[in-house]
Protein backbone atom coordinates (compact mmCIF):
# COMPACT_ATOMS: atom_id res chain seq x y z
CA UNK A 1 0.00 0.00 0.00
CA UNK A 2 1.45 3.11 -0.65
CA UNK A 3 0.37 7.08 0.24
CA UNK A 4 0.74 10.42 -2.09
CA UNK A 5 3.36 13.06 -1.64
CA UNK A 6 6.22 12.28 0.37
CA UNK A 7 4.59 9.52 2.51
CA UNK A 8 5.12 6.20 1.75
CA UNK A 9 3.28 3.30 3.94
CA UNK A 10 3.97 0.50 2.15
CA UNK A 11 4.57 -3.50 3.03
CA UNK A 12 7.86 -4.38 2.69
CA UNK A 13 7.90 -8.30 3.69
CA UNK A 14 4.97 -10.73 3.64
CA UNK A 15 3.50 -13.72 4.69
CA UNK A 16 6.06 -16.73 5.40
CA UNK A 17 9.12 -14.71 5.96
CA UNK A 18 7.55 -12.08 8.37
CA UNK A 19 6.79 -15.36 10.22
CA UNK A 20 10.92 -15.56 10.89
CA UNK A 21 11.12 -13.02 13.42
CA UNK A 22 9.25 -10.28 15.07
CA UNK A 23 7.41 -8.16 13.15
CA UNK A 24 8.21 -4.83 13.16
CA UNK A 25 7.67 -1.97 10.80
CA UNK A 26 10.31 1.27 10.28
CA UNK A 27 9.62 5.37 10.44
CA UNK A 28 12.44 7.07 8.61
CA UNK A 29 12.20 10.94 8.69
CA UNK A 30 14.84 13.04 6.47
CA UNK A 31 14.66 16.77 6.51
CA UNK A 32 15.15 19.16 3.64
CA UNK A 33 18.52 20.08 5.14
CA UNK A 34 20.31 17.30 6.48
CA UNK A 35 21.36 14.82 3.73
CA UNK A 36 23.49 13.04 6.57
CA UNK A 37 19.84 11.12 7.64
CA UNK A 38 18.71 10.05 4.18
CA UNK A 39 15.91 7.78 4.57
CA UNK A 40 18.33 5.25 2.65
CA UNK A 41 20.80 5.75 5.25
CA UNK A 42 18.26 5.27 8.20
CA UNK A 43 16.75 2.01 6.64
CA UNK A 44 20.09 0.63 6.31
CA UNK A 45 21.24 1.09 9.96
CA UNK A 46 17.25 0.06 10.99
CA UNK A 47 18.22 -2.91 9.15
CA UNK A 48 21.29 -4.00 10.38
CA UNK A 49 19.54 -3.80 14.15
CA UNK A 50 16.75 -5.96 13.00
CA UNK A 51 19.02 -8.62 11.72
CA UNK A 52 20.82 -8.71 14.80
CA UNK A 53 17.76 -8.76 17.21
CA UNK A 54 15.66 -11.13 15.49
CA UNK A 55 13.37 -8.57 13.76
CA UNK A 56 11.46 -8.92 10.61
CA UNK A 57 10.99 -5.22 8.68
CA UNK A 58 6.80 -5.73 7.31
CA UNK A 59 6.32 -2.17 6.62
CA UNK A 60 7.59 1.01 6.40
CA UNK A 61 6.49 4.20 6.86
CA UNK A 62 8.20 7.25 5.49
CA UNK A 63 8.45 11.46 5.95
CA UNK A 64 10.48 12.82 3.26
CA UNK A 65 11.44 16.43 3.57
CA UNK A 66 9.36 17.11 6.12
CA UNK A 67 10.30 19.15 9.35
CA UNK A 68 10.41 17.09 13.21
CA UNK A 69 9.00 20.09 14.17
CA UNK A 70 5.59 19.43 14.29
CA UNK A 71 3.49 16.66 13.66
CA UNK A 72 1.41 18.43 11.36
CA UNK A 73 2.56 17.86 7.37
CA UNK A 74 4.11 14.35 8.41
CA UNK A 75 1.87 12.36 6.43
CA UNK A 76 3.80 8.92 7.53
CA UNK A 77 4.08 9.41 11.26
CA UNK A 78 -0.06 10.74 11.43
CA UNK A 79 -0.58 7.11 9.60
CA UNK A 80 1.27 4.95 11.78
CA UNK A 81 0.10 6.62 14.75
CA UNK A 82 -3.46 5.90 12.81
CA UNK A 83 -2.80 2.36 12.63
CA UNK A 84 -1.68 1.99 16.18
CA UNK A 85 -4.71 3.40 17.50
CA UNK A 86 -7.01 1.49 15.50
CA UNK A 87 -5.59 -1.20 15.47
CA UNK A 88 -4.59 -2.21 12.32
CA UNK A 89 -0.75 -2.52 12.69
CA UNK A 90 0.37 -5.97 12.12
CA UNK A 91 3.62 -5.44 14.19
CA UNK A 92 4.97 -5.51 17.55
CA UNK A 93 7.57 -3.06 17.16
CA UNK A 94 8.71 0.56 15.51
CA UNK A 95 11.98 1.01 14.37
CA UNK A 96 13.18 4.10 14.05
CA UNK A 97 16.72 5.38 13.44
CA UNK A 98 17.15 7.72 16.40
CA UNK A 99 15.15 9.77 18.85
CA UNK A 100 15.56 12.86 16.79
CA UNK A 101 13.87 11.00 13.41
CA UNK A 102 10.94 10.49 15.46
CA UNK A 103 10.52 14.73 16.15
CA UNK A 104 12.51 17.68 17.15
CA UNK A 105 9.21 18.47 19.08
CA UNK A 106 9.56 21.69 21.36
CA UNK A 107 8.21 19.98 24.41
CA UNK A 108 9.87 16.70 25.07
CA UNK A 109 6.99 15.45 26.53
CA UNK A 110 4.96 15.61 23.04
CA UNK A 111 7.82 13.24 21.97
CA UNK A 112 6.92 11.08 24.71
CA UNK A 113 3.51 11.04 24.51
CA UNK A 114 3.71 9.71 20.67
CA UNK A 115 5.68 6.60 22.00
CA UNK A 116 3.21 6.26 24.56
CA UNK A 117 0.46 6.29 22.48
CA UNK A 118 2.42 2.77 20.73
CA UNK A 119 3.33 1.94 24.37
CA UNK A 120 -0.22 1.58 25.25
CA UNK A 121 -1.10 -0.65 22.45
CA UNK A 122 1.49 -3.10 22.90
CA UNK A 123 3.61 -1.65 20.74
CA UNK A 124 7.69 -0.65 21.50
CA UNK A 125 9.47 1.93 19.77
CA UNK A 126 13.52 1.30 19.38
CA UNK A 127 15.88 3.39 18.36
CA UNK A 128 18.46 1.71 16.66
CA UNK A 129 21.47 4.10 16.95
CA UNK A 130 21.09 5.06 19.84
CA UNK A 131 23.88 4.80 23.03
CA UNK A 132 20.96 2.86 25.25
CA UNK A 133 19.30 -0.08 25.10
CA UNK A 134 15.45 -0.03 24.46
CA UNK A 135 14.73 -2.00 27.63
CA UNK A 136 12.67 0.33 29.45
CA UNK A 137 15.78 0.81 32.49
CA UNK A 138 15.76 3.75 34.43
CA UNK A 139 19.28 4.63 32.58
CA UNK A 140 17.66 4.37 29.36
CA UNK A 141 14.63 5.90 30.46
CA UNK A 142 16.46 9.16 31.87
CA UNK A 143 19.05 9.28 28.71
CA UNK A 144 16.40 9.18 26.30
CA UNK A 145 14.47 12.07 27.63
CA UNK A 146 17.76 13.85 27.87
CA UNK A 147 17.94 12.86 24.35
CA UNK A 148 14.40 14.40 23.39
CA UNK A 149 15.08 17.75 24.93
CA UNK A 150 18.54 18.08 23.11
CA UNK A 151 16.54 16.83 19.34
CA UNK A 152 14.54 19.94 20.35
CA UNK A 153 17.34 22.29 22.11
CA UNK A 154 19.52 21.92 18.57
CA UNK A 155 16.94 22.98 16.47
CA UNK A 156 16.28 26.40 18.84
CA UNK A 157 19.92 26.62 18.25
CA UNK A 158 20.02 26.25 14.73
CA UNK A 159 17.31 28.52 14.00
CA UNK A 160 19.39 31.31 16.60
CA UNK A 161 22.12 30.74 13.91
CA UNK A 162 20.17 31.13 11.32
CA UNK A 163 18.53 34.18 12.24
CA UNK A 164 21.94 35.64 12.79
CA UNK A 165 23.66 34.46 9.40
CA UNK A 166 20.29 36.19 7.22
CA UNK A 167 20.47 39.32 9.74
CA UNK A 168 23.72 39.85 8.59
CA UNK A 169 23.51 39.19 4.53
CA UNK A 170 20.67 41.83 5.15
CA UNK A 171 22.88 44.41 6.66
CA UNK A 172 25.81 43.88 4.01
CA UNK A 173 23.25 44.59 1.18
CA UNK A 174 22.78 40.98 0.10
CA UNK A 175 19.37 39.54 -1.02
CA UNK A 176 18.91 37.01 1.64
CA UNK A 177 16.86 33.99 0.24
CA UNK A 178 13.26 33.46 -1.58
CA UNK A 179 11.65 34.43 -4.69
CA UNK A 180 12.41 38.36 -6.17
CA UNK A 181 9.58 40.51 -6.05
CA UNK A 182 7.59 40.67 -9.37
CA UNK A 183 9.89 43.22 -11.40
CA UNK A 184 12.89 42.22 -10.22
CA UNK A 185 15.19 39.69 -10.46
CA UNK A 186 18.15 37.34 -8.60
CA UNK A 187 21.58 38.39 -10.01
CA UNK A 188 24.48 36.03 -8.75
CA UNK A 189 27.49 38.04 -7.71
CA UNK A 190 31.05 35.86 -7.18
CA UNK A 191 33.29 36.59 -3.89
CA UNK A 192 34.57 39.86 -5.55
CA UNK A 193 30.90 41.38 -6.24
CA UNK A 194 31.66 40.67 -10.22
CA UNK A 195 28.43 39.28 -11.80
CA UNK A 196 28.08 35.77 -12.54
CA UNK A 197 24.12 35.02 -13.78
CA UNK A 198 20.72 35.98 -13.03
CA UNK A 199 18.65 33.19 -11.58
CA UNK A 200 15.94 32.03 -12.72
CA UNK A 201 13.47 31.03 -10.33
CA UNK A 202 14.20 27.27 -8.21
CA UNK A 203 17.82 28.16 -9.27
CA UNK A 204 20.21 28.20 -6.17
CA UNK A 205 23.85 30.03 -5.72
CA UNK A 206 25.94 27.61 -6.98
CA UNK A 207 29.33 28.50 -4.23
CA UNK A 208 29.20 29.32 -0.95
CA UNK A 209 31.20 32.45 -1.50
CA UNK A 210 28.77 33.49 -4.05
CA UNK A 211 26.18 36.09 -3.25
CA UNK A 212 22.47 37.56 -4.33
CA UNK A 213 21.33 41.12 -5.16
CA UNK A 214 18.25 42.43 -7.02
CA UNK A 215 18.16 44.08 -9.57
CA UNK A 216 15.25 45.62 -12.08
CA UNK A 217 13.45 43.24 -13.97
CA UNK A 218 12.16 42.78 -17.52
CA UNK A 219 11.17 46.20 -18.74
CA UNK A 220 7.47 45.44 -19.34
CA UNK A 221 7.38 44.33 -15.73
CA UNK A 222 8.72 47.31 -14.50
CA UNK A 223 6.60 49.74 -16.22
CA UNK A 224 3.42 47.48 -15.08
CA UNK A 225 5.03 48.58 -11.48
CA UNK A 226 5.64 52.16 -12.58
CA UNK A 227 1.96 52.13 -13.97
CA UNK A 228 0.61 50.57 -10.19
CA UNK A 229 2.24 52.91 -8.32
CA UNK A 230 1.06 56.02 -10.51
CA UNK A 231 -2.47 55.40 -10.55
CA UNK A 232 -2.56 55.14 -6.82
CA UNK A 233 -0.53 58.24 -5.88
CA UNK A 234 -1.51 60.03 -8.77
CA UNK A 235 -4.31 59.25 -10.64
CA UNK A 236 -6.00 58.24 -6.72
CA UNK A 237 -7.43 55.01 -7.78
CA UNK A 238 -8.73 52.25 -5.03
CA UNK A 239 -6.45 48.93 -4.96
CA UNK A 240 -9.72 47.04 -6.12
CA UNK A 241 -10.24 49.53 -9.40
CA UNK A 242 -6.40 48.78 -10.16
CA UNK A 243 -6.91 45.08 -10.24
CA UNK A 244 -9.98 45.93 -12.36
CA UNK A 245 -8.51 47.34 -15.05
CA UNK A 246 -5.68 44.90 -14.89
CA UNK A 247 -7.74 41.90 -15.23
CA UNK A 248 -10.61 43.21 -17.55
CA UNK A 249 -6.73 43.95 -20.04
CA UNK A 250 -6.17 40.56 -19.47
CA UNK A 251 -2.46 41.58 -17.87
CA UNK A 252 -1.06 38.30 -16.07
CA UNK A 253 -0.48 39.21 -12.82
CA UNK A 254 3.33 37.66 -10.76
CA UNK A 255 1.22 34.68 -10.12
CA UNK A 256 -0.62 33.84 -12.87
CA UNK A 257 -3.85 34.65 -11.04
CA UNK A 258 -6.42 37.16 -11.09
CA UNK A 259 -5.45 40.31 -10.01
CA UNK A 260 -6.61 41.36 -6.23
CA UNK A 261 -6.33 44.88 -4.14
CA UNK A 262 -4.37 42.46 -1.95
CA UNK A 263 -1.59 41.88 -4.74
CA UNK A 264 -1.47 45.73 -5.29
CA UNK A 265 -1.29 46.84 -1.56
CA UNK A 266 1.67 44.52 -1.52
CA UNK A 267 2.99 45.74 -4.04
CA UNK A 268 2.48 49.42 -3.15
CA UNK A 269 3.87 48.27 0.58
CA UNK A 270 7.10 46.67 -1.23
CA UNK A 271 10.18 48.63 -0.30
CA UNK A 272 12.52 46.10 -2.74
CA UNK A 273 11.10 48.63 -5.34
CA UNK A 274 12.94 51.63 -3.33
CA UNK A 275 15.94 49.29 -3.01
CA UNK A 276 15.64 48.54 0.52
CA UNK A 277 16.04 45.16 1.90
CA UNK A 278 13.89 44.43 4.97
CA UNK A 279 13.97 41.61 6.73
CA UNK A 280 11.96 40.10 9.86
CA UNK A 281 8.67 42.14 9.49
CA UNK A 282 7.28 38.55 10.25
CA UNK A 283 8.80 35.79 12.58
CA UNK A 284 7.83 32.28 12.29
CA UNK A 285 10.25 30.89 14.51
CA UNK A 286 10.23 26.84 14.83
CA UNK A 287 7.24 27.07 13.22
CA UNK A 288 5.38 27.73 16.13
CA UNK A 289 2.95 30.99 15.33
CA UNK A 290 3.43 33.92 13.29
CA UNK A 291 4.27 37.23 14.48
CA UNK A 292 3.94 40.55 13.25
CA UNK A 293 7.07 42.43 14.86
CA UNK A 294 7.28 45.93 15.24
CA UNK A 295 9.59 48.17 12.99
CA UNK A 296 12.04 48.69 15.79
CA UNK A 297 12.68 44.65 15.26
CA UNK A 298 13.27 44.98 11.73
CA UNK A 299 16.78 44.36 10.28
CA UNK A 300 17.15 46.57 7.15
CA UNK A 301 19.78 47.84 4.32
CA UNK A 302 18.70 51.11 2.80
CA UNK A 303 19.68 51.65 -0.99
CA UNK A 304 20.82 47.98 -1.03
CA UNK A 305 19.92 47.06 -4.61
CA UNK A 306 19.02 49.76 -7.56
CA UNK A 307 15.29 50.91 -7.13
CA UNK A 308 12.40 51.45 -9.91
CA UNK A 309 10.13 53.80 -7.98
CA UNK A 310 11.18 56.88 -6.73
CA UNK A 311 11.46 56.96 -3.23
CA UNK A 312 8.82 60.24 -3.32
CA UNK A 313 6.50 58.25 -5.11
CA UNK A 314 6.65 55.35 -2.61
CA UNK A 315 6.67 57.51 0.25
CA UNK A 316 3.14 59.60 -1.36
CA UNK A 317 1.60 56.03 -1.75
CA UNK A 318 2.18 55.17 2.13
CA UNK A 319 0.93 58.12 3.24
CA UNK A 320 -2.01 57.80 1.00
CA UNK A 321 -2.22 54.04 2.37
CA UNK A 322 -2.08 55.13 5.82
CA UNK A 323 -5.00 58.07 4.98
CA UNK A 324 -7.29 55.64 3.88
CA UNK A 325 -6.88 53.21 6.35
CA UNK A 326 -7.91 56.06 9.09
CA UNK A 327 -10.50 56.96 7.15
CA UNK A 328 -12.22 54.04 6.71
CA UNK A 329 -11.49 54.02 10.80
CA UNK A 330 -12.02 57.33 11.74
CA UNK A 331 -15.01 59.54 9.43
CA UNK A 332 -14.22 62.54 9.32
CA UNK A 333 -10.82 61.95 11.26
CA UNK A 334 -9.53 65.00 8.32
CA UNK A 335 -11.36 67.07 9.25
CA UNK A 336 -9.27 68.50 12.10
CA UNK A 337 -5.51 67.79 9.73
CA UNK A 338 -4.63 71.29 10.74
CA UNK A 339 -4.66 70.53 14.66
CA UNK A 340 -3.38 66.59 14.70
CA UNK A 341 0.41 66.43 12.95
CA UNK A 342 0.76 64.59 9.47
CA UNK A 343 3.13 61.75 11.41
CA UNK A 344 0.02 61.19 13.50
CA UNK A 345 -0.56 58.47 10.24
CA UNK A 346 1.42 55.98 11.04
CA UNK A 347 1.40 52.34 9.92
CA UNK A 348 -1.55 50.52 9.92
CA UNK A 349 -1.94 46.56 10.13
CA UNK A 350 -4.90 46.13 7.65
CA UNK A 351 -5.23 48.04 4.40
CA UNK A 352 -8.48 49.63 3.41
CA UNK A 353 -9.75 48.43 -0.69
Amino acid sequence: MTGNGSMQHESRIKSDDASNGLRAAQYVRMSTDNQRYSTQNQADAIAAYAAQRGFTIVRTYKDEGRSGLLLHGRDALQSLLTDVRSGRADFETILVYDVSRWGRFQDADESAYYELICKQAGIQVHYCAEQFENDGSLFSTMYKNMKRAMAGELSRDLSTKVFIGQSRIVTLGFFRGGFASYGLRREMLDESGNPKAILERGQRKSLQTDRVILRPGPPTEVKLIQRIFSSFVVEKKLGTEIAAELNAQQIASPYGKQWTATTIHNMLENESYIGHSVFNRTSFKLQQVHVNNPPDMWIRRDNAFKAIIAPQIFAKGEFTFNRRFFESKFPGFFRYENIFPRAIVGRRSTTPS
